[in-house]
């Protein structure tokens, strides 16, 4: 590139627009031209004016509900600084923080555009590094480098919703804050890089020709209020211009770029040079190798003379981007732009060079330059957001609630838990609001939660009668009412739902709720405790080993009772016990499950006649409920190292969890000496069976299946951090405590060792080492303080285990873990060597290595290097679309997947837990990866590169 050449290198510029104060009215919604313009952080309620754009620019505190107002630093404000940039709203508590901007038009386009200055309004000198996301997808990291610049930020997105977030993420790199925030409604037409599933974030945007470097051109000039930056270099460039209109083509302008940018234009001083200007890639911690979509405009804006002509060809890094020599019109404006982003280059240098036919050097008028963001992430159901937006606004709810509040999954909202599809929008299945200081009646949007599940709203002050409409939620199968002030009946939709056994509902410590329909009578407060048969409305064939809540309840009728009234729930049952830990009543068990005796057990299974497995607990045996049922009974032997606290922690733990991905506990027997579990009954087995194939089963699990079962596992234990209250910690996590139904969905078994913990505890005391052998987290060997990170460790084993086919220790040549194995050759970059050959290569191999990659971040030796469960499950989501992808997603009827062993005895190699046991982009060398378009329709593909249309 010789020195003399005409070029420039693209440089983030800033703009600083000066304003004075007006008096008009704050406004929390789009102004008469669709423009919302806010200075964040300005108190109080009055707008102002700008001198320059004449844009409205009003206070932000209708459109945030956190943060503080700070100023800037005196010694930062000058006479031209803009008013925006005077304060800022700071961001010191919670992780999530988000402005909305309201009544805007679905599926229409929009420009965003954030501003940043620091101006040391904290005194502490340390400008901050934090995310900042539009909704529930990331735009961008934004990095203030000094407290003197001011940092605008750009993106251009297809809105899905009558709303839009802008969310300020704190990343543990200083306080997060902003100086300003603007709306600009785009025509659907223009910009058609930009749709559902891809936006675009400005790198910069030059306006080539002004012989003045202050005139910015904005609105009015340009109605979408983009800011043009003037480049001026009169040293390497002649500035061509005309005062004559520069008029869009016929058939409308896909950009629309104002005729004030369109009036100027360069061309090299030295005729015989090209235009060139560079830029270098900018990485993301999301996105490593961010790809590059250029729109460059051109227009003649010299009549030529018969004999004259300016033809020229534009090249990427040498190479063809446009794949035929470009001649502009005089007085129209044109564009020349790639579709498909170019991707994975160390520095991208556009050339414009003279064809040799041309009598002119090359032209270019204005050029804007963008990185693409993903959009494909789905924020939750929208009846969901304003039902649980309306419950947060209704009782103040003082937690996490900023953003969507499911997604992204690391930032779910506390007390939540999802329902992740790929092709829905995510649904809120459960709300633990248990211990929040609610006030006033049961809201009615609780009842717009149509797909929730679980809902607890126990020990607050929510008063007044229980609403009907609750009944009405067809997936709820537990509600939790206990210790409140609630009075009235209790309706006779939830009355009905109860005696059906489609719903289990808790409500003691309500001393003025009556119980009797209509014949309500206040009942005395040591009326006996109800005790509810469990008894599943639809049972799955499922389970061995362990346990967790039964979903749908219904009441067993006592020996000699034929009243099918609900009766007061004022004495508390076992299940509020702490888990795990605490005293529980060993005399009575008052469990909500159905309580067998022995003799129904013997009957059950045969007088025991067919063992499933064994475990600590003792056998596991094989039986069928009086319907036909089949279940697992795991009954506890004498000779157990377990015994009535360990029976008495699985019991308990079992009656408060309601997952899907956990193991459901059907009922129990505390029959004198006798204790027993009777759990769902999993026909295809445990986890390590099907790794290590000492099963009956024939066939494998392709990588697909394995990246299921590894995300359902997942969230199961995402649930115990996280949808618990208190939260769980397993304890004992292992391929053997991992069950597969029928149609190969897992579930998390063997709850003996679970214990519980509180938000504000770093870790749980214990006295005993538990665990298995090559699962336990070493930083719980040498501290004996088990926090959730010794279940991520235990996780990262399992998944490993998966990836590799091969087990925890490894005995040969030389006894190992699958750790150190794992880590020896993937550090050769050897992810062949490490896949489980039975899968044969069909897999996506960047799936794969970044499941590996998660197993590794898993098992880190420190724990606080690892991550939580919530970014496993989000990553492993990522695992299997990638994997999905590459297989066209489909399957069988066997749960989407294509399994193809049998299972006639599925328990024979079964093991339960022992309490002292022991994705880079290729880029081709010959292309340039541009697709390129301009208005002129299809041109011919040229064999260097790819095809322009």
């Amino acid at each position: 590139m010789a020195p003399a050449a005409a070029r420039s290198r693209l440089l983030l510029l800033y703009l600083a627009v000066a304003a004075t104060a007006g008096v008009l009215q704050a406004r929390a919604q789009p102004d008469s031209i669709g423009f919302i313009s806010i200075d964040c952080g300005l108190p109080g309620t009055a707008s102002y004016v700008d001198d320059t754009t004449k844009l409205a620019y009003v206070p932000d505190a209708a459109f945030v509900d956190t943060g503080s107002n700070q100023n800037i630093s005196a010694e930062y404000i000058t006479p031209t600084l803009a008013k925006r940039y005077h304060n800022v709203r700071s961001f010191p508590d919670g992780v999530r923080n988000c402005y909305t901007l309201r009544s805007i038009v679905a599926g229409l386009k929009y420009l965003l555009r954030a501003t940043f200055k620091y101006g040391n309004y904290d005194k502490l000198g340390r400008p901050p590094i934090f995310d900042l996301y539009i909704g529930v997808n990331f735009w961008t990291m934004v990095n203030i480098t000094d407290a003197d610049s001011p940092v605008p930020l750009e993106a251009i997105v297809l809105v899905p919703d009558d709303f839009v977030q802008v969310c300020l993420v704190n990343t543990g790199s200083g306080t997060p804050f902003i100086s300003g925030l603007d709306l600009r409604p785009l025509k659907t037409t223009l910009y058609p890089q930009v749709n559902a599933t891809q936006g675009l974030v400005l790198y910069n945007r030059l306006n080539f020709g002004p012989t003045n470097s202050t005139a910015i051109i904005r609105y009015p000039d340009d109605p979408h209020d983009r800011v043009w930056i003037p480049w001026v270099n009169t040293a390497i460039w002649n500035s061509v211009s005309t005062t004559l209109r520069v008029e869009d083509l016929e058939d409308g302008d896909i950009f629309e770029v104002p005729t004030k940018v369109m009036q100027t234009a360069i061309t090299p001083r030295n005729v015989s040079q090209n235009i060139e200007f560079s830029w270098d890639p900018d990485p993301q911690p999301k996105d490593p190798t961010p790809g590059y979509v250029a729109n460059m405009h051109f227009s003649e804006l010299q009549r030529l003379p018969a004999n004259a002509g300016r033809q020229f060809y534009i090249n990427l890094n040498g190479k063809p981007w446009y794949p035929k020599a470009y001649k502009p019109i005089y007085l129209i404006s044109d564009a020349i732009y790639n579709h498909n982003p170019a991707r994975g280059f160390p520095h991208y240098n556009i050339s414009i060079n003279s064809t040799a036919n041309s009598t002119l050097p090359p032209m270019i008028n204005a050029v804007e330059v963008f990185s693409v963001i993903s959009t494909t992430n789905v924020g939750t159901d929208s009846q969901d957001v304003s039902a649980i937006t309306a419950i947060r606004a209704k009782y103040g709810v003082k937690k996490n609630w900023m953003g969507d509040p499911c997604v992204p999954k690391t930032l779910a909202w506390d007390g939540l838990a999802c329902s992740y599809a790929i092709s829905s929008p995510p649904r809120i299945t459960s709300v633990n609001l248990s211990f929040s200081g609610l006030d006033g009646d049961i809201s009615s949007s609780f009842a717009n939660l149509k797909a929730v599940q679980y809902m607890d709203l126990s020990h607050n002050n929510l008063a007044g009668s229980v609403p009907d409409s609750l009944s009405q939620l067809s997936s709820l199968t537990f509600l939790d009412l206990t210790g409140n002030k609630l009075s009235g009946s209790i309706p006779s939709g939830l009355l009905k739902r109860i005696q059906d056994g489609s719903l289990n509902l808790r409500y003691g410590d309500n001393p003025n709720l009556c119980t009797n329909g209509n014949s309500c009578q206040t009942t005395k407060r040591k009326t006996k405790l109800a005790i509810y048969i469990a008894v599943p409305v639809v049972l799955v064939v499922v389970t061995v080993s362990v346990v967790v809540l039964l979903l749908c309840f219904c009441r067993r009728k006592k020996q000699g009772s034929t009243s099918n009234s609900v009766k007061p729930q004022n004495e508390t049952p076992m299940s509020h016990a702490p888990a795990g830990g605490g005293s529980y009543p060993q005399s009575t068990l008052q469990l909500e499950n159905r309580r067998f005796t022995y003799k129904e057990l013997e009957m059950i299974t045969n007088n025991f006649q067919r063992v499933l497995g064994r475990g600590g607990f003792g056998y596991v045996y094989d039986g069928f409920l009086e319907d036909g049922t089949q279940v697992a009974v795991k009954l506890r032997s004498d000779s157990s190292n377990q015994g009535v606290k360990e029976f008495l922690a699985e019991a308990q733990t079992l009656t408060r969890i309601h997952h899907k991905n956990l193991v459901s506990m059907i009922g129990y027997c505390k029959d004198g000496d006798y204790m027993a579990l009777v759990y769902e009954y999993m026909s295809e087995g445990t986890l390590q069976e099907h790794i290590s194939g000492n099963g009956r089963n024939t066939g494998f699990l392709s990588w697909r299946q394995r990246l299921k079962i590894a995300l359902e596992s997942a969230q199961g234990l995402e649930y115990l951090h996280k949808g618990c209250n208190p939260p769980l910690i397993h304890r004992d996590v292992k391929a053997a405590n991992i069950l597969l139904n029928a149609k190969l969905e897992a579930k998390i078994a063997d709850f003996g060792l679970t214990k519980a913990y509180h938000d504000n505890d770093t870790h749980v005391s214990t006295n005993t080492l538990v665990g298995t052998l090559g699962y336990v987290d070493p930083e719980y060997h040498t501290t004996m303080q088990p926090t959730t990170k010794s279940d991520v460790y235990s996780f990262g084993v399992v998944l490993l285990e998966l990836v590799t086919g091969r087990p925890a220790i490894l005995r040969d040549p030389e006894p190992t873990t699958i750790i150190q194995w794992a880590r020896q050759r993937l550090a050769r970059g050897n992810i062949e060597g490490v896949a489980d050959p039975r899968m044969r290569g069909d897999h996506d191999v960047n799936s794969v290595w970044k499941a590996a990659d998660i197993a590794l971040k898993c098992t880190a030796q420190s724990s606080a290097q690892r991550p939580t469960m919530a970014d496993v499950v989000a990553q492993l989501q990522e695992c299997l679309e990638l994997e999905e992808a590459r297989a066209g997603g489909g399957g069988d009827a066997n749960g989407g997947y294509d399994y193809t062993g049998s299972s006639s005895d599925p328990y024979s190699g079964y093991n339960a837990h022992a309490a002292d046991g022991h994705s880079t982009d290729d880029v081709s060398q010959t292309s340039t990866g541009f697709e390129v378009e301009h208005h002129f329709g299809r041109v011919p593909t040229m064999p260097t590169g790819p095809a322009a249309r």
